[in-house]
């Protein structure tokens, strides 16, 4: 299905279309291979970063009441726990001992990517004066991201299986999401201090460290979150993790703007959610409550990382008096799902 049948019109500013009427990857589709061989260029000491959390970290749910740790747990071979067991039990000349387990995992827990079906908006994609539940590119909720309620025509329970039959988090993975990437280190500016960072403010952070973003480049922001993470253990304290470190100011109007016109191809930040949750007061009638998250999954097509381990990697390029490494990233391969744990690398 085409663009015309899809969506009349799309949203200002928006990148709807540009990169082809069904496109599913959005600004994915500026790491070109030239953006490849430049984040190539960038390794000299052959060293490389974890960048992920592990994974069942923060702990517990204070970040989100709806995201619980992973729960790990034996298959079964024959009704018995398959965890040591000794295959003597089924061949007494067998000398293997086998252990297998499976997961229960909210994918959007840890270190993550937000796919494009992640976050969506009421729009009037079909120009009649009726907003539509639409995602990126026009893709429709019920139709190409399916729950198992319609809450857009009177919450009927829906038969499909649930799942994003488009924009699904496989497509960042077929994509590979390896390039060039740049850490703005902004725990080295304003500590851990809550600070809401503004166009202004990155904009000065940048120039100080001489930091340039180049069309196609993915965006690091490094502000502490997850290290003070890390150092809580597991046990998160509810009067810091709302109120510590630094967090893009969402509404600001001249950050999205500097966010479009700078062509990065993903923004990622160490924190929870990239901008500051709750975001300051809608000044309109109608707003995103994630502003950012709106502009970039659903204006623009830019895929969002957070709660990324950033301290080592931003440590080291400082001291090195360097911004720029060779970062692979690519989700789990998981048809349908909207977000998903992943475990970058980062080479210098």
């Amino acid at each position: 299905m085409g663009e015309q049948q899809r969506w009349r019109q799309r949203p200002p500013g928006s990148t709807w279309g540009d990169f082809g009427p069904d496109d599913e990857r959005g600004r994915l589709n500026l790491i070109t291979r030239e953006k490849v061989l430049q984040g190539i260029s960038e390794v000299r000491e052959g060293r490389s970063f974890c960048l992920s959390l592990p994974l069942d970290y923060p702990g517990g749910n204070v970040l989100n009441p709806r995201r619980h740790p992973p729960r790990l747990a034996p298959t079964e071979r024959g009704g018995r726990p398959n965890m040591n067991f000794p295959l003597n039990r089924e061949d007494p000349r067998y000398t293997d001992i086998v252990s297998d387990d499976q997961v229960v995992l909210t994918l959007q827990y840890s270190t993550q990517w937000d796919s494009l079906a992640h976050v969506g908006q009421m729009f009037d994609a079909d120009g009649d004066g009726v907003p539509e539940f639409v995602y990126y590119n026009g893709f429709r909720a019920g139709r190409d991201v399916i729950g198992p309620i319609d809450y857009a025509h009177g919450d009927a329970p829906v038969a499909a299986p649930s799942g994003a039959r488009r924009l699904g988090v496989e497509n960042m993975a077929e994509a590979c999401i390896q390039g060039r990437a740049v850490m703005i280190d902004l725990e080295a500016h304003f500590g851990r201090a809550r600070t809401l960072v503004g166009y202004d403010a990155l904009m000065a952070v940048m120039a100080k460290d001489r930091i340039i973003v180049e069309e196609g480049d993915m965006v690091c922001l490094h502000t502490g979150f997850a290290a003070m993470l890390l150092e809580m253990k597991g046990n998160p304290d509810p009067a810091r993790v709302h109120d510590a470190c630094a967090a893009l100011d969402g509404r600001d109007a001249r950050l999205q703007d500097w966010i479009t016109q700078s062509g990065l191809a993903a923004l990622i930040a160490d924190n929870y959610a990239v901008e500051a949750v709750p975001a300051r007061p809608c000044e309109e009638d109608h707003c995103a409550s994630l502003p950012l998250h709106a502009h970039c999954l659903f204006r623009l097509g830019v895929n969002l990382g957070e709660l990324w381990y950033l301290s080592e990697l931003a440590a080291w390029l400082r001291a090195a008096g360097r911004s720029r490494f060779l970062l692979t990233a690519p989700p789990l391969r998981l048809p349908g799902a909207v977000g998903s744990p992943v475990t970058p690398i980062a080479t210098v």
